[in-house]
């Protein structure tokens, strides 16, 4: 199967469903394999590491920004995310397409480093329902959630850089218009 690009870069406000679809892609394609990033935010209950995310100390973690390992990092909501340039390399040389699920900043920045990168931002179809699906997570307070709806307007202006913009209403019809997308 051969994809548009070697980097596909999924962003979404947080309970967009970038994860949901990223996780769905990787499975039905065995070229496609998800880049993991680091982060400093707690693990939370289920989640294995290695897996999900590294989870690193904030000392780690700013050890790495000091040694240039990362491709892109970010600060969001208090925690640091990033991307380690060793893991993605590792995953091209293999002949993997790598799927990045990353916040607005760090497409830009994957965009910049990698021109032939392909960048979806996934919207939800609602505020509405973007409130539903992060408080049906019960992962998070309610001043998180409040946190995360104040990025909103941010992060759909970043979204004017993306090359598509996706919107996930029904699962099974995201994940096809996806497809439609990503091959060649």
């Amino acid at each position: 199967m051969k994809f548009v690009s070697d980097y596909i870069v999924f962003s979404a406000p947080s309970g967009g469903g970038k994860t949901t679809l990223v996780n769905r892609l990787a499975k039905k394609y065995k070229e496609l394999v998800i880049s993991i990033s680091a982060t400093t935010r707690p693990q939370r209950p289920g989640e294995v590491n290695g897996k999900e995310y590294y989870f690193l100390s904030k000392e780690k973690f700013e050890s790495a920004i000091d040694k240039g390992q990362f491709l892109e990092y970010e600060e969001v909501h208090g925690d640091y995310y990033g991307t380690l340039k060793e893991n993605v390399d590792s995953l091209t040389k293999q002949g993997k397409t790598v799927l990045f699920d990353i916040d607005v900043n760090g497409a830009q920045s994957i965009k910049n480093k990698y021109p032939d990168a392909l960048l979806i931002f996934i919207k939800p179809p609602s505020n509405e329902e973007l409130i539903k699906r992060l408080t049906a997570r019960k992962s998070e307070t309610k001043e998180k959630i409040e946190k995360r709806l104040q990025r909103l307007k941010y992060e759909y202006e970043k979204a004017k850089i993306f090359d598509y913009i996706v919107i996930n209403d029904k699962l099974d019809e995201t994940i096809k218009e996806i497809e439609k997308i990503i091959l060649k």
